[in-house]
Protein backbone atom coordinates (compact mmCIF):
# COMPACT_ATOMS: atom_id res chain seq x y z
CA UNK A 1 0.00 0.00 0.00
CA UNK A 2 1.34 3.55 -0.67
CA UNK A 3 1.62 5.99 1.93
CA UNK A 4 -1.20 8.35 -0.49
CA UNK A 5 -3.31 5.50 -0.17
CA UNK A 6 -3.17 5.39 3.70
CA UNK A 7 -3.30 8.68 3.67
CA UNK A 8 -7.03 8.26 2.23
CA UNK A 9 -8.08 5.52 4.34
CA UNK A 10 -6.93 7.85 6.86
CA UNK A 11 -9.18 10.55 5.82
CA UNK A 12 -12.03 8.04 4.39
CA UNK A 13 -11.75 8.68 1.00
CA UNK A 14 -13.64 6.54 -1.06
CA UNK A 15 -14.87 6.43 -4.31
CA UNK A 16 -17.88 8.40 -3.65
CA UNK A 17 -15.69 11.39 -2.13
CA UNK A 18 -13.13 10.37 -4.49
CA UNK A 19 -15.94 12.16 -7.51
CA UNK A 20 -17.36 14.95 -5.53
CA UNK A 21 -13.48 16.15 -5.00
CA UNK A 22 -13.07 16.35 -8.76
CA UNK A 23 -14.88 19.40 -8.63
CA UNK A 24 -13.30 22.37 -9.44
CA UNK A 25 -14.64 24.18 -6.34
CA UNK A 26 -12.90 21.22 -3.82
CA UNK A 27 -9.52 21.77 -5.44
CA UNK A 28 -8.98 25.13 -5.84
CA UNK A 29 -10.30 25.67 -2.24
CA UNK A 30 -7.81 22.83 -0.87
CA UNK A 31 -5.74 25.63 -1.62
CA UNK A 32 -6.85 27.46 1.18
CA UNK A 33 -5.74 24.94 3.94
CA UNK A 34 -2.39 26.01 4.75
CA UNK A 35 -3.09 30.20 5.24
CA UNK A 36 -6.17 28.73 6.85
CA UNK A 37 -4.68 26.82 9.50
CA UNK A 38 -1.47 28.98 9.53
CA UNK A 39 -4.12 31.82 10.79
CA UNK A 40 -6.16 29.63 13.01
CA UNK A 41 -3.11 28.42 15.33
CA UNK A 42 -1.85 32.66 14.80
CA UNK A 43 -4.80 33.57 16.25
CA UNK A 44 -4.15 32.53 19.79
CA UNK A 45 -2.74 35.66 20.10
CA UNK A 46 -5.33 37.80 20.22
CA UNK A 47 -8.12 35.06 21.36
CA UNK A 48 -6.29 32.29 23.90
CA UNK A 49 -8.14 29.15 24.20
CA UNK A 50 -10.88 30.34 22.20
CA UNK A 51 -8.80 30.09 19.36
CA UNK A 52 -9.47 26.02 19.63
CA UNK A 53 -12.67 26.81 17.52
CA UNK A 54 -11.30 28.67 14.38
CA UNK A 55 -8.17 25.37 15.11
CA UNK A 56 -11.04 22.73 15.17
CA UNK A 57 -13.71 24.81 12.50
CA UNK A 58 -10.61 24.48 9.87
CA UNK A 59 -9.51 21.08 10.98
CA UNK A 60 -12.99 20.04 10.05
CA UNK A 61 -13.18 21.81 6.70
CA UNK A 62 -10.18 20.01 6.06
CA UNK A 63 -11.66 16.72 6.24
CA UNK A 64 -15.10 17.74 5.22
CA UNK A 65 -13.76 19.44 1.82
CA UNK A 66 -13.66 16.58 -0.55
CA UNK A 67 -17.21 15.33 0.34
CA UNK A 68 -19.17 18.82 0.51
CA UNK A 69 -19.08 19.40 -3.09
CA UNK A 70 -21.22 18.02 -5.69
CA UNK A 71 -20.32 15.82 -8.13
CA UNK A 72 -18.88 17.59 -11.43
CA UNK A 73 -20.87 18.08 -14.40
CA UNK A 74 -17.88 17.52 -16.62
CA UNK A 75 -14.54 15.71 -15.14
CA UNK A 76 -12.32 17.97 -18.38
CA UNK A 77 -10.63 20.35 -16.69
CA UNK A 78 -7.05 21.05 -14.62
CA UNK A 79 -8.41 20.87 -11.48
CA UNK A 80 -10.58 17.93 -11.76
CA UNK A 81 -7.88 16.21 -13.50
CA UNK A 82 -5.08 16.63 -10.55
CA UNK A 83 -7.50 14.27 -8.41
CA UNK A 84 -7.74 12.21 -11.63
CA UNK A 85 -4.06 11.79 -11.64
CA UNK A 86 -3.81 11.51 -7.74
CA UNK A 87 -5.86 8.21 -8.25
CA UNK A 88 -3.63 7.16 -10.72
CA UNK A 89 -0.59 7.81 -8.59
CA UNK A 90 -1.66 5.89 -5.55
CA UNK A 91 -2.60 3.26 -8.42
CA UNK A 92 0.86 3.04 -9.59
CA UNK A 93 1.84 -0.40 -7.83
CA UNK A 94 -0.83 -2.03 -9.86
CA UNK A 95 -0.58 -0.10 -13.06
CA UNK A 96 3.07 1.07 -13.82
CA UNK A 97 3.59 5.02 -14.47
CA UNK A 98 6.10 6.24 -17.38
CA UNK A 99 9.79 6.46 -15.95
CA UNK A 100 9.19 10.15 -16.33
CA UNK A 101 6.66 10.65 -13.46
CA UNK A 102 8.27 8.08 -11.00
CA UNK A 103 10.49 10.44 -8.85
CA UNK A 104 9.11 13.88 -9.20
CA UNK A 105 5.85 13.53 -7.22
CA UNK A 106 7.84 12.20 -3.96
CA UNK A 107 10.31 14.74 -4.52
CA UNK A 108 7.60 17.86 -4.10
CA UNK A 109 6.22 15.81 -1.61
CA UNK A 110 9.29 15.81 0.41
CA UNK A 111 9.60 19.38 -0.48
CA UNK A 112 6.25 20.08 0.65
CA UNK A 113 7.11 18.15 4.18
CA UNK A 114 10.25 20.51 4.75
CA UNK A 115 8.54 23.39 4.02
CA UNK A 116 6.39 22.40 7.41
CA UNK A 117 9.08 22.42 8.90
CA UNK A 118 9.54 26.29 9.01
CA UNK A 119 5.97 26.88 8.96
CA UNK A 120 5.43 24.62 12.39
CA UNK A 121 8.19 26.42 13.48
CA UNK A 122 6.94 29.99 12.98
CA UNK A 123 3.23 28.74 14.21
CA UNK A 124 4.72 27.57 17.74
CA UNK A 125 7.09 30.65 17.86
CA UNK A 126 4.84 33.14 16.38
CA UNK A 127 7.21 34.00 14.46
CA UNK A 128 6.08 35.72 11.24
CA UNK A 129 9.16 34.56 8.30
CA UNK A 130 9.58 31.08 9.01
CA UNK A 131 5.92 30.31 8.87
CA UNK A 132 5.39 32.56 5.08
CA UNK A 133 8.13 31.06 4.09
CA UNK A 134 7.08 27.87 5.10
CA UNK A 135 3.40 28.95 3.78
CA UNK A 136 4.84 29.92 0.71
CA UNK A 137 7.13 26.39 0.06
CA UNK A 138 4.22 24.30 0.76
CA UNK A 139 1.75 26.10 -1.82
CA UNK A 140 4.49 25.93 -4.54
CA UNK A 141 5.35 22.27 -4.26
CA UNK A 142 1.88 21.43 -4.08
CA UNK A 143 0.66 23.47 -6.89
CA UNK A 144 3.78 22.23 -8.94
CA UNK A 145 2.59 18.55 -7.60
CA UNK A 146 -0.82 19.26 -8.93
CA UNK A 147 0.29 20.20 -12.42
CA UNK A 148 2.12 16.81 -12.41
CA UNK A 149 -0.51 15.22 -11.40
CA UNK A 150 -2.70 16.61 -14.38
CA UNK A 151 0.75 15.37 -16.81
CA UNK A 152 0.19 12.47 -14.54
CA UNK A 153 -3.51 11.62 -15.75
CA UNK A 154 -3.15 12.40 -19.29
CA UNK A 155 -0.12 10.72 -19.85
CA UNK A 156 -2.01 7.22 -18.56
CA UNK A 157 -5.48 8.16 -19.26
CA UNK A 158 -5.57 5.72 -22.11
CA UNK A 159 -3.87 3.35 -20.40
CA UNK A 160 -7.04 1.26 -18.28
CA UNK A 161 -10.58 0.96 -19.07
CA UNK A 162 -11.27 2.36 -15.59
CA UNK A 163 -8.91 5.61 -15.91
CA UNK A 164 -10.97 6.33 -19.46
CA UNK A 165 -14.02 6.05 -17.61
CA UNK A 166 -13.13 9.33 -15.26
CA UNK A 167 -12.52 11.82 -17.70
CA UNK A 168 -16.38 12.84 -18.97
Amino acid sequence: MTVEQEISQLFRIDEKARRRHTNPWSVYSRFSMIPLIGLAFWCRIWLGWWSLIPIIMTLVWVWVNPRIFPEPKSTNNWASKVVLGEWVWMNRKNVNVPEHHRYVPNILSAVAALGTIPFIWGLIRLEIWPTVLGGVVIIISKLWFADRMVWLYEDMKNKTEEYKKWLY
